[in-house]
């Protein structure tokens, strides 16, 4: 069939960072992300034109997704930072901001996109090769014997999502959850290969955030009308579990593909039934104490199940069927035979009902160790709510990241600031030797240089919001904020730095970030300091961000030709 309307042909668009369309867009999506980034972040609330949900955030996972753009340049960077976020969960909004001005210093600075690209991919080796050694000055170990490191991780975490609206107590009886959470996910005894169990988290709306709970075990919706016979619970041997997956409704539908050969005449309706009831007095035979299904469960076979003595759980949904194998040994039952093997029973410990407002829960209890908690969260609002659940998920997965690196890197833009210093005399002292492995002039190789410090720099004055200034002391290159009529010389003598572990001093000397300043060393503080950072960082996450942020504005850079299918 011929083409009713002829086809159009492709827009191309050259040098896609010479447009100034595309620069506008990229300048703009830079301004909006920084303006959200850390603890005093500004939120952002994202509709679209004929309504909807109204998103409002600040956290880079639930953000970015919500923006939409018809530029393929900017859906590329944001396809990458959200990459990042799937398998870090956190640093987000630092790879993106890095990223927009490492572009962005570049188109500055002048340089060829080959010469900006040799220069950033060289100094990324140094920053990398720099945080991965032992004495690296903004590395702090992190040890398992003590959770004050942990619940500061977690801690730096939630509270730099001001969508949560948390006090400092809120904040700290968060963090703390988090970590008991994570380490009650931590099987201690297990043999040979370890496997990490599972956090739920359950919402609970319209409950002061004090009144958010962990449970190990697992907490399942239940009916009001739920009545426990302690009498048949205290006992000392297990109660036994059985957990289908297939419907018990008594639906054709759920009997599988393929014909069925009907009889006239025969009710099909009570023939399920009746192998329902069947399969349901087998189990009462069986002793089984509880019966879970993930689906529906036919009343007559609930009633029945009832007067047994039976406790009964249906529509247990998908998401929970993994968390109660685990934390039951039972296997799903997915067919209406009325065999069931031996080996397909769970067991639980014992059972109890809790209430949370609105909610009833039944609590599962496992028989022994088991890795599987309950979170129960509480907040005024759904808004709140939904941001507080975000905020919690990202800090699980950051402190299992730890597991496999012990470390972290110090927070409120020092580790920052330190790698800017850092970069800036390493360059300088191998100024030579670079110059001629990257095939450009010294010139060019210190604009590049001044470009990517720069852009580190940036990241670390994007947390100040409320008009202050961003400086930098000159000795051990951490990050400090002032309001903005304190002067450059002025001493402020309890003032501490971005990660807290430094105090000001008369003695200290001090540089505006962005502006130049005499290359140093800095210095690594002393080893005996009993002062512990209030900021850390995911040592993990922050060293995946920076690679990302350097790789993805390298592409970015590279990039010749936009070609846009118009049709």
């Amino acid at each position: 069939m011929s083409r009713l309307v002829k086809k159009s042909p492709s827009l191309c668009t050259d040098l896609p960072l010479d447009n100034t369309v595309i620069c506008n867009k990229l300048q703009l999506l830079r301004q909006l992300l920084k303006s959200c980034f850390g603890p005093t972040g500004r939120l952002k609330q994202v509709h679209n034109n004929i309504g909807g949900h109204v998103v409002t955030t600040s956290t880079s996972s639930v953000l970015l997704p919500a923006i939409s753009s018809s530029q393929s340049f900017i859906n590329l960077i944001k396809t990458s930072i959200l990459n990042h976020v799937s398998r870090f969960s956190d640093c987000g909004l630092f790879a993106a901001i890095l990223c927009l001005s490492l572009i962005e210093q570049a188109k500055q600075s002048g340089l060829s996109g080959s010469v900006a690209i040799g220069v950033n991919k060289h100094l990324l080796g140094l920053c990398t090769s720099y945080l991965q050694r032992e004495d690296c000055g903004c590395k702090v170990k992190l040890d398992f014997c003590s959770s004050h490191n942990l619940i500061t991780l977690a801690s730096s975490i939630i509270s730099s999502k001001p969508a949560c609206v948390l006090t400092e107590s809120e904040v700290l009886h968060i963090s703390k959850l988090a970590v008991q959470a994570f380490l009650l996910t931590v099987p201690c005894n297990s043999p040979g290969d370890v496997s990490l169990g599972q956090t739920v988290s359950i919402s609970v709306e319209g409950h002061p955030v004090l009144n958010s709970a962990v449970f190990p075990g697992l907490l399942v919706d239940t009916p009001d009308d739920l009545c426990l016979d302690k009498s048949e619970n205290q006992h000392s041997n297990p109660l036994r579990l059985v957990l289908f997956s297939a419907s018990l409704a008594g639906d054709l539908s759920e009997l599988g593909d393929g014909k069925i050969d009907m009889h006239p005449g025969v009710d099909t309706d009570s023939q399920i039934l009746d192998q329902l009831l069947e399969l349901v007095k087998r189990v009462v035979k069986d002793e089984v104490k509880v019966f879970v299904c993930q689906k529906v469960i036919h009343p007559v076979v609930q009633q029945y199940l009832k007067r047994h003595g039976v406790i009964v759980i249906e529509r247990l949904g998908i998401t929970l069927m993994e968390p109660l194998t685990q934390l039951t040994g039972a296997q799903p039952v997915a067919t209406l035979n009325t065999t069931i093997p031996a080996k397909a029973y769970g067991k639980v410990k014992d059972l109890s009902i809790l209430q949370f407002g609105s909610k009833t829960m039944l609590h599962l209890q496992p028989p022994g160790e088991s890795s599987i908690c309950t979170m129960i969260l509480c907040h005024r609002n759904e808004t709140m709510l939904s941001e507080l659940k975000v905020a919690c998920q990202k800090t699980e997965h950051v402190l299992r990241l730890t597991l496999r690196e012990p470390s972290a890197l110090l927070g409120g833009g020092c580790t920052e600031t330190h790698l800017a210093a850092y970069v800036r005399h390493k360059s300088m002292k191998e100024v030579t030797e670079t110059v001629s492995a990257l095939g450009c002039s010294r010139t060019e190789h210190l604009r590049g240089v001044d470009g990517f410090c720069r852009s580190l720099e940036s990241v670390a004055a994007a947390l100040e919001h409320d008009g202050g200034d961003s400086v930098m002391d000159l000795t051990h290159a951490h990050h400090w904020t002032r309001p903005a009529d304190v002067m450059k010389e002025q001493e402020d003598s309890s003032g501490f730095c971005g990660c807290g572990l430094m105090e000001s001093s008369p003695n200290q000397r001090w540089t505006y970030l962005n502006t130049n300043y005499q290359e140093f060393s800095p210095a690594p503080l002393s080893g005996g300091a009993a002062v512990q950072p209030r900021v850390l960082d995911s040592f993990t996450a922050k060293l995946n961000a920076l690679q990302v942020a350097v790789e993805t504005a390298n592409l970015a850079l590279d990039v010749r030709y936009l070609i846009q299918d118009m049709n």
